[in-house]
């Protein structure tokens, strides 16, 4: 099992063209999986893990519902704002500036095969990264995603995930709302969950929070749950 993982900080980059690369490393590691099937070879399969802010848009989940964008596109055009139906799981959500979104592109043979447990370890890694801003963030049942106050009128959500799997091979990820513009959110239902608040670290602190500290510990995180050897690459998009 190999667990050497390539780290990009991607900075603020266009949703699209990053997907573009998600698509790239995800074909490379299948290409290793099935040249290694084909000709019965041991190649190891490379890891990913992109950290990224992306400008202002909306993702709508392949099984998600168009009427949970609440705005046409000529608003969303007023508004600066993308629209894309993508290959991921869950419904419709928003990136942004001020919004870290982490991409793991991992062969999760070289981990384990249990993408319950990927997206277990995905919120766990945002909720120990919360703790050590003094939240108590936990998971809600049955709603993917990293929340704070479940169960209670006020619950609110400061980070979706939605990921894809093919062959055990992932992409998408997490979006963790650090100093995200909230009022993006009030032309979607987040996620599909009617009635529930979406919120940020910035709001629930009530100051900026500095995003390359945060990343650190994020990324901290993540290494310490999947037991990642990483490595740290350039930008190359």
């Amino acid at each position: 099992m190999n667990r050497k993982v390539f780290f990009e900080d991607l900075g603020l980059i266009d949703y699209k063209k990053c997907w573009d690369y998600q698509e790239f490393l995800f074909s490379k590691i299948l290409a290793v999986k099935s040249d290694n099937r084909k000709n019965n070879t041991f190649q190891e399969t490379p890891n990913y893990l992109l950290f990224c802010e992306h400008p202002h848009v909306y993702t709508l989940g392949k099984n998600g519902k168009k009427s949970n964008l609440l705005v046409n596109e000529k608003f969303l055009k007023q508004k600066g704002a993308d629209f894309y139906k993508i290959n991921r799981g869950g419904d419709i959500t928003y990136h942004g500036p001020g919004q870290i979104v982490g991409y793991p592109i991992l062969d999760l043979d070289n981990f384990f095969t249990d993408i319950g447990k990927y997206l277990r370890f995905l919120e766990e890694a945002v909720i120990l990264t919360l703790k050590e801003y003094g939240l108590n963030a936990e998971r809600s049942i049955g709603e993917t995603g990293v929340w704070l106050d479940v169960g209670k009128k006020n619950a609110r959500k400061i980070c979706a995930l939605g990921v894809k799997s093919s062959r055990w091979i992932t992409m998408h990820g997490l979006a963790l709302n650090v100093n995200s513009d909230l009022s993006y959110f009030n032309h979607i239902v987040p996620c599909g969950i009617v009635g529930k608040n979406v919120t940020s670290l910035e709001e629930e602190l009530g100051e900026e929070v500095e995003i390359n500290d945060l990343k650190n510990k994020l990324k901290k995180k993540l290494v310490l749950l999947f037991e990642m050897e990483l490595y740290e690459n350039e930008k190359t998009v």
